[in-house]
């Protein structure tokens, strides 16, 4: 099922999916000790690419970007995915540069796209929002809110964690995140992000911290040590699966929610679906770009490994 490129509020499908992402197409240049390479990236890439790989009828895409990376929203029509864009002056550009320690990157933005708006998004319809943030005014407080009351938001909180100085990204507090987590459903960190939120390191605290302030289900996910989810203040603790190699981390967690929120909305609890995710990060970090597995793959990972 495919969709033209959308601009107007009047002429956007209106039938629910049951898992919508939101966000912005990147282009990114990626910086390796092996390789230096320029590709498509953002939430929204690496998200929709991964459930490409999966039964996709159900899911959603809206993004926004310019001229440069319209051709990246065509790729995936044409690999089925239905996809809104929204008109933007530019596309987001990020230099993501990695040491020998995969978990450890630092980043410059070298353009930046317009916000998601209430207008730019009336008439949306999902059982989940996915919202992948990559930068702090990437969506307003008042959007979670608009979309809280049409569907379960998940949030990625990193962009709200990231300001720009010049060109260079440094880590800030969320100034509004006790009071979105009220309409946050789903919240994702990883172990940098959930301390910079709550002044903790330990992951079963934080959880229960951010958890306090009214969202109900908080996934941090912690590198090559696992993840850990507490679900209304139950805590599911998930090993990360070994990997034969670790070619490119860009986008793991990514991957991670694509496949968790997959799960969650076809029915599966949260052990079940940490898991699958688990697998599909795996798989995603053996080569490079976005996942490219299949559920096949998945699967047979799933069934050789015990956790």
């Amino acid at each position: 099922m495919t969709t033209e490129t959308i601009t107007s509020p009047a002429s956007r499908p209106t039938e629910k999916a049951a898992i919508c992402c939101i966000g912005h197409i990147t282009l990114d240049r990626v910086i390796t000790p092996e390789f230096d390479l320029y590709m498509p990236g953002g939430t929204a890439y690496y998200f929709a690419k991964a459930l490409e790989s999966l039964d996709h009828r159900d899911f959603r895409l809206v993004t926004a970007v310019g001229a440069s990376e319209k051709g990246v929203a065509e790729e995936l029509r044409r690999e089925g995915i239905e996809v809104t864009v929204l008109p933007s002056r530019q596309s987001v550009f990020f230099e993501n540069r990695y040491g020998k320690d995969r978990n450890e990157r630092t980043q410059r933005v070298l353009a930046k796209a317009d916000p998601f708006t209430i207008d730019s998004l009336r008439g949306m319809e999902a059982n989940i929002f996915h919202l992948g943030t990559l930068l702090s005014d990437d969506f307003g407080l008042d959007v979670i809110k608009y979309l809280s009351e049409r569907g379960a938001v998940s949030v990625d909180v990193q962009g709200y964690l990231r300001k720009v100085e010049g060109e260079n990204v440094v880590h800030v507090d969320y100034a509004d995140k006790r009071e979105a987590m009220r309409y946050i459903s789903v919240l994702k960190a990883n172990e940098k992000e959930m301390e910079v939120l709550t002044g903790r390191r330990d992951a079963r605290e934080a959880a229960l911290e951010l958890a306090s302030w009214g969202c109900p289900e908080v996934v941090l996910t912690l590198g090559d040590r696992g993840s850990v989810i507490c679900h209304e203040g139950e805590f599911h603790e998930i090993p990360a699966y070994k990997t034969r190699e670790v070619v490119d981390t860009t986008g793991c967690g990514d991957t991670y929610m694509a496949g968790y929120l997959y799960k969650r909305a076809h029915g599966a609890d949260c052990t079940s679906a940490g898991k699958f995710a688990a697998a599909m990060c795996t798989l995603k970090l053996e080569g490079k770009g976005p996942f490219s597995g299949s559920l096949t793959d998945i699967e047979r990972l799933l069934a050789q490994t015990t956790l």
